[in-house]
Parts: C-alpha cells; sequence; structure tokens
C-alpha cells in the first residue's frame, strides 16, 4: 500500500514535470517575412519580401499582447501543442520565421468543431541552432471571407503593425534528421513525422530522392485508396504519422537531398534530408615505429590514405623532437616538411579515393631522435589520423669497425678450421 503511494506521487511530479517542460516556452520571437506581389514595367509579376518584427505567443483569447509594438500570433488550444515539439529546447536555442501561406485556390472547409468556412494560413518554421530538427506548423486564422482564387497572393489581407491574430496550430511536420552523415554499407533512418488537429485525416505521403537537378520517386501513399508504391516506410505507422523512410544499405548512390512531402488538403508540407556519405581513410605508413638509416643515408617514405570519400583530404609530414614536444609551456610548433610529394588521386573501384604523400629522408646526424608525423584531415574525422615513426642515424665508422672485427672473425674461424684440417691429414699418412 505504501508502495503504491510512492509510486502515485512519483507519477503526480513527473505528469507536473512534463507540463512545465511542455508549457516553458510562453513566447518566442519570430520574424514575419510578409510579401508584397505587383507587376514591373514589363508585365512581369514580382515579389517584394517585407521583413517585420513579429513574435508567437502562446494563450487564450484575450490575453494580452506581451510585444504591443509588434505583430502578435497568439496560438490558441488545439488538439496540436506546437510547444509539444520544442520540449527540451530553450527559447535561444530556435530559429523562428513565419510567412503567409497561399492554397492557390484550393478550398477544403477545415474539418474541426466550431470551425468558419475560411481561413487565412501561414506557416511557422523552427530550427534547432545545432541542426537537430526542423519544424513547420501551420497556423489557421478564422475568416468570414472567402479567399480571392488561385493568385490569392495578388491581393493578401494586409496586416498592421500592431496586430494580434488570434490562431490554432493545425498541422504539423517534423524531423529529427534535416542533416545526416552516414558512412558506406550503414543503415539509415531519414526521420519524417507529422500530426493534425483531427481524427482520420485524408492524407498523402511521398518520398523523392533530387540528385544533380533530377527527382526520383522513391515511396508513395495515399489514405483515402490506401495503396503505396515504392517501398521504405512502415505502412503501420502511417496512421501514427510517422513517415520516417529507412536506407537498408547505404552506397555512393545513395547521396543527395530526399523529400518528405505530406498533403493533407488544402494543405501541403515538404521537408528535405540532406544525405551526405562519408568514408573515413584509412592511414599507412611503408615504414616501421621506428626507422633506423646510416649517416647520408637515403629513404623513401611514404604515408598512404585509402579509402575515402569525398575527394577533399589534406595530407602533411611534420618533424619534431620528443624530448621538447613534452614540455608544458613554450614547446615549439612541429616543422612541417617543404619537400613532400603528392601522388594523383587514385578512383578505386568502389568510387571512394587514395592519395600518396612520400618525400626522400636524407638520414642526418643532428635529426637522430626526431619523430616524424604523417597527418591525415578529412571531413569524416572529428580529428586528424597520425602515424609517426622515430628515425636512429648512426655514424658509418660505427658500421664499418662492426664490419672489420666481423671479417677478421670469420678469418680467424677459417684459418683455425683449415689448421685443423691440414694436421688431420698429415696424422693419417703417418698411419
Amino acid at each position: 500500500m505504501i508502495m503504491y503511494f510512492i509510486l502515485k506521487i512519483l507519477s503526480f511530479l513527473y505528469l507536473c514535470a512534463g507540463v512545465q517542460c511542455v508549457h516553458q516556452v510562453s513566447w518566442l520571437p519570430c520574424p514575419f517575412t510578409d510579401e508584397h506581389v505587383f507587376k514591373n514595367e514589363e508585365g512581369h509579376t514580382e515579389t517584394q519580401l517585407i521583413h517585420r518584427e513579429a513574435l508567437l505567443q502562446f494563450g487564450q483569447i484575450g490575453d494580452a499582447a506581451v510585444n504591443p509594438h509588434g505583430i502578435t500570433f497568439l496560438i490558441t488550444a488545439s488538439k496540436l501543442d506546437l510547444r509539444r515539439y520544442l520540449e527540451g529546447v530553450e527559447a535561444e536555442q530556435l530559429e523562428c520565421e513565419l510567412r503567409r501561406y497561399s492554397t492557390a485556390g484550393t478550398h477544403v472547409r477545415w474539418p474541426v468543431l466550431g470551425a468558419r468556412e475560411y481561413n487565412h494560413w501561414f506557416t511557422c518554421t523552427l530550427k534547432h541552432t545545432n541542426g537537430l530538427f526542423r519544424i513547420t506548423g501551420f497556423l489557421r486564422h478564422p475568416s468570414d471571407t472567402a479567399a480571392p482564387g488561385q493568385q490569392d497572393y495578388n491581393s493578401w489581407t494586409p496586416i498592421g503593425d500592431k496586430e494580434m491574430l488570434v490562431t490554432t496550430t493545425a498541422m504539423v511536420m517534423k524531423t529529427l534528421t534535416p542533416s545526416v552523415r552516414a558512412g558506406l554499407g550503414s543503415k539509415q533512418k531519414l526521420h519524417c513525422q507529422f500530426a493534425v488537429d483531427h481524427h482520420g485525416p485524408n492524407f498523402d505521403v511521398e518520398w523523392l530522392l533530387q540528385q544533380r537537378g533530377e527527382r526520383t520517386s522513391l515511396f508513395s501513399h495515399s489514405s483515402r485508396s490506401v495503396q503505396s508504391k515504392g517501398s521504405g516506410v512502415v505502412h503501420r505507422s502511417l496512421a501514427d504519422g510517422d513517415a520516417s523512410y529507412t536506407l537498408p544499405f547505404t552506397k555512393l548512390s545513395s547521396e543527395g537531398t530526399y523529400i518528405c512531402s505530406v498533403s493533407v488538403l488544402p494543405l501541403f508540407v515538404s521537408m528535405d534530408i540532406v544525405l551526405q556519405i562519408e568514408e573515413a581513410p584509412r592511414v599507412s605508413l611503408n615504414v616501421g615505429p621506428t626507422l633506423t638509416l646510416l649517416e647520408g643515408g637515403e629513404q623513401r617514405v611514404t604515408c598512404e590514405a585509402d579509402s575515402y570519400y569525398p575527394l577533399d583530404v589534406e595530407i602533411g609530414w611534420y618533424m619534431q623532437d620528443p624530448a621538447v614536444a613534452g614540455q608544458r609551456v613554450g614547446a615549439p610548433l612541429p616543422e612541417k616538411l617543404q619537400n613532400v610529394l603528392l601522388s594523383s588521386h587514385k578512383h578505386n573501384n568502389d568510387k571512394t579515393y587514395s592519395l600518396t604523400a612520400f618525400f626522400y629522408l636524407q638520414a642526418a646526424l643532428k635529426h637522430s631522435g626526431r619523430e616524424f608525423t604523417c597527418r591525415v584531415s578529412h571531413k569524416s574525422l572529428r580529428v586528424p589520423i597520425k602515424k609517426s615513426f622515430t628515425l636512429t642515424v648512426e655514424e658509418p665508422t660505427g658500421w664499418m669497425l662492426f664490419i672489420v672485427i666481423s671479417l677478421l672473425l670469420t678469418l680467424c674461424v677459417l684459418l683455425c678450421y683449415l689448421h685443423s684440417a691440414r694436421r688431420r691429414s698429415r696424422q693419417n699418412r703417418l698411419y
């Protein structure tokens, strides 16, 4: 019994925390990009964008404007709470923009309780400053007058500088993957979520892939006909507003802009999800961790970056004294080698690239003990890849003495062997 009450209290606290989280944003600065459409001197239609001061304010009809000197879009309660899609996000982490929305002459009475016959529509776009998500919400402003027709943008209803427009959120689309970086052969889920403020709406969902200006249809579904074309989307999830698309195995041909679109007449919304393939290079040297050379000797040293994508890669060779590099203060920067040559980019069979940076190392005693490092930078890497070896340079005299002693010892062994053989031969003749 005590445990039951503890669980009830914890549940209550959790719900309170959730309500507080949902309602932590009471208003949000949101510039309004208005439009002035006109005919120019040549008779062509032009659109002048007008940036106006505005904000989103969440509340109830009759609330006073937080900023009485700007346009207020008051979002009142509906089945959709736009703030629910912003949970855990601070206002300063959001970029917001408001725009008018043209229905291009399509008139559909919005099927919610108490709705008027006509509506003025606006879109609210919210983006996380770190690119974590993108949201588009449709704001419905009821009206007693019909839109002027297909080219309704020619006669937008004027909005005063201090006007308050009472709206509700009618539809929302969100993606948690506005930009995706994927390695070759990986599985990727492109997130696309939508919601409407009334039950059982008729909707159409489509996924397109845009590459080099051409669009290819990947998937489409109509709730009216319950028919689908293509694959990649879980059908049973569509009824819950999950239109996410899954790539089971990414290839270089998977790279492009994926477009998720949802239509609920008279509204249409789409979101671009950019998929970039990034494959990290494999870096290798043609020498081991240590390299020993005679003074004056020469060695071709190579650093190969293999199987990377996209093309841009940076390779550099550096030399540094490890003893000096260990100093905490005042340690000099590694010296970049200037005699490094680069091969041409090699195009591999899997369409990745390879590049080699090499130089001819002239062994000098002053460089003995130095550490040589190849540093490879690529957009797929958070930090550069480093491969190093330590050079040991020996004087030729030491080697010559070693060789002479070795020869003398060998000669002594041979002489002893010959002398012993001669004695055995003489003994054999005596007997």
